[in-house]
């Protein structure tokens, strides 16, 4: 049995790792099912590492992405939305974390939730490439403890409370057993790609997914396409994540209806522009975080700019001013707080 899998993997590196004018993209199908022998160690280690180094090198395209995608779905944890429950933001960053620039996003989720905005993220430890700080990292320092709860328990907390971390160590052992590859190959795989627009939330849903570059942003718009998503924002965020600078314009592809649309909104016209705060250390981002829920401190204009556009995104409200009011009354009455306070129970 082995050794069939293994000729049937050798056709699919045939595809992709002739050459620069010979090789070809696997269909969708071909790629979910390559992907699932990785993940069930089906294939030889060296296989799977020539596989993710042959796609880096070629970079993987859209329909090979969505059958990535498939396989995730069919083999990885899932999330439910109960009742009358508001469709979740389902946000995409890379894995590897944050090395430069003090990350936003966890106030700014915690500010949605409390806004009534659900929020589905997902991440692992610190792995390879950038050995990053973590959302598991972040969250523990605001007391939020969201490690080493099984699927069920993350489900009740996404019920009762609007918030799921999908951990991957917890919920997703088979693509943890990927990360010594990472290490050893030394650069990003087309997992990393993959992992910008998958969730493991299934029903409606909206993905906010960040980029760096525009041929990540136009691959990953196509592969979605390939999903039949309904609706998808693609962010230019800091460090290819969904943080959003207060310096510069915001930059986003809104997909929806089968229409896209270019976004560029200039945050001097709602806010004042401030510098990005740089990344030290864990201590020093929790000190920063505790005083923006005092509503003061250097992070507290980012998150406001930050939660105010993604409630105008996710039609929580209808313009950017009564978003920012939003955030920053949520802050100033307390709800914030309330909504920490809630979690950490």
């Amino acid at each position: 049995m082995m050794e069939a899998t293994h000729e049937l993997f050798k056709n699919y590196l045939g595809k992709i790792g002739s050459g620069q004018n010979t090789s070809k993209g696997l269909t969708r199908e071909e790629s979910g099912n390559a992907l699932k022998l990785i993940l069930k160690a089906q294939a030889s280690p060296a296989q799977i590492g020539a596989f993710l180094i042959a796609h880096r090198i070629r970079r993987p395209e859209p329909q090979e992405l969505a059958g990535m995608l498939d396989t995730y779905l069919e083999l990885g944890p899932k999330i439910l939305s109960q009742g009358q429950q508001r469709r979740p933001i389902c946000f995409g960053m890379p894995f590897d974390g944050r090395t430069r620039t003090a990350p936003i996003y966890p106030l700014t989720t915690l500010l949605l939730i409390a806004s009534g905005q659900p929020v589905v993220l997902q991440g692992g430890k610190r792995m390879p490439t950038k050995f990053g700080v973590t959302s598991i990292e972040l969250f523990s320092a605001l007391g939020i403890h969201l490690e080493g709860l099984s699927i069920t328990e993350l489900q009740n907390k996404f019920s009762n409370n609007g918030l799921a971390l999908i951990h991957q160590p917890d919920h997703f052992p088979l693509a943890e057993s990927l990360i010594p590859y990472r290490q050893d190959l030394g650069k990003r795989t087309p997992l990393s790609t993959m992992e910008l627009i998958w969730t493991a939330h299934q029903g409606n849903h909206l993905i906010i997914s960040g980029f760096v570059h525009s041929p990540t942003e136009e691959m990953c718009l196509e592969t979605l396409r390939i999903r039949k998503e309904k609706e998808m924002i693609f962010v230019k965020g800091l460090e290819g994540g969904v943080d959003l600078s207060t310096n510069r314009a915001f930059i986003a592809g809104h997909f929806k209806e089968n229409e896209f649309q270019r976004l560029i909104i200039h945050p001097q016209d709602y806010i004042n522009p401030e510098e990005n705060i740089t990344w030290s250390n864990i201590e020093e981002w929790q000190k920063q975080a505790l005083l923006a829920i005092e509503n003061k401190g250097p992070l507290l204009n980012q998150i406001i700019w930050n939660a105010g556009i993604y409630l105008f995104l996710s039609n929580v409200t209808t313009n950017i001013e009564d978003s920012i009011r939003k955030a920053e009354n949520c802050i100033s009455s307390g709800l914030l707080k309330d909504c920490i306070q809630k979690l950490m129970d």
